[in-house]
């Protein structure tokens, strides 16, 4: 449990004292989703969730659920930054990807872990990747880009920890390659390929396509090795950086508390994955270990899309650092996840 939550409420903290030097207002919201969250790890423990294995319709209704709010937001949601990807409800929003994620996880566990010895079967990797896709395709059309990667990790490192053949993996790396080129002439907008056009051309347009990359990047050089301080970042201060509270805020944290803080950050969510990895390994059967995977895989791949669009090695992507950025659909969504893992380590 130590490896789980002294890594956790480092990570917590510092997007309390983050998110407190951008927004008062914010600062309290987090603290409520956080909360919120805190009793889910108390109910998962006290509470016996194996249940949800004896009735597969929860799951299943789960996902169906998800994808079908995945369409309405398609069809009925607001647009918010070019993106359909927010139900409002009142003063407050809510993603429906976020449930996706976590519904994929668990339908993909139940699946492979029964099929275990069959999954080589062309049969169960098509049905697999149909699992995948649905809610990958409404995400896309969003656009929804950030989740689709996630998708496709979650599915694509399940299919490996099967043990999958080798040409079997090709094969499925070959399936994303013709989607992805598919998404790029169909489906994604001009400002998609701008941006992974400035991606590739940094110096290009720092005024327009590569503006959040660029102040992004000052607000990080600027920080140095300690930091500004507190409330003393002038690109998060002032405007300059956009989204300093969730999808740069990895660069606003470095700008007032230095690399040394990103490093801080870093070094215990690295703690929090191999803590969540050692879980899995020693789970009791193939569900338990997949939805350790699942939730490895979720987490390590927005902190890698979140921190590497804020130090510019990937295009500007948008999708928020797991419990640092603020956000309830997304925290609560990752306190879920862990809840669940903390309710399987208790038996180790």
């Amino acid at each position: 449990m130590l490896t789980l939550f002294i890594p956790l409420g480092i990570i917590l903290a510092a997007s309390l004292v983050t998110i407190s030097s951008i927004s008062i207002h914010l600062f309290w919201l987090q603290i409520l989703w956080i909360v919120i969250g805190v009793g889910l790890i108390a109910f998962f423990y006290f509470v016996d969730w194996h249940f949800i294995l004896n009735y597969r319709w929860l799951i299943g209704g789960l996902y169906v659920l998800s994808v079908l709010l995945l369409l309405f937001v398609y069809l009925r949601g607001p647009i918010i930054r070019n993106i359909r990807s927010w139900i409002v409800i009142g003063q407050f929003t809510f993603q429906p990807v976020e449930l996706a994620k976590i519904a994929l996880v668990l339908v993909l566990a139940g699946f492979f872990s029964r099929r275990h010895l069959s999954v080589a079967r062309w049969k169960n990797i098509f049905v697999s990747f149909i699992f995948f896709a649905v809610p990958a395709v409404l995400a896309a059309i969003e656009p929804e880009l950030g989740s689709v990667l996630v998708f496709f990790g979650i599915w694509f490192g399940f299919l490996l920890l099967s043990g999958l053949p080798p040409r079997r993996v090709a094969v499925a790396l070959l399936i994303f390659i013709i989607g992805g080129i598919f998404v790029w002439f169909f489906v994604f907008k001009d400002y998609h390929r701008e941006r992974i056009m400035g991606f590739i051309e940094p110096q290009r347009d720092a005024l327009g396509i590569n503006y959040s990359s660029a102040q992004s990047k000052i607000a990080i050089g600027s920080g140095g090795l300690w930091g500004k301080g507190y409330g003393q970042g002038t690109q998060t201060q002032l405007g300059f950086l956009t989204e300093p509270a969730s999808d740069f805020i990895f660069s606003a944290l470095i700008e007032e508390w230095g690399a040394a803080g990103g490093l801080l950050v870093i070094v215990a969510f690295s703690v929090l994955i191999v803590g969540i990895l050692r879980i899995g390994a020693f789970a009791d059967n193939n569900f338990e270990k997949f939805l350790c995977l699942g939730t490895v895989v979720i987490f390590g791949s927005q902190f890698f899309l979140n921190a590497g669009s804020a130090t510019g090695i990937m295009p500007v992507i948008g999708i928020p650092f797991p419990f640092l950025s603020y956000g309830g659909s997304n925290i609560l969504a990752n306190f879920f996840l862990l809840s669940i893992v903390n309710a399987i380590s208790k038996k180790q």
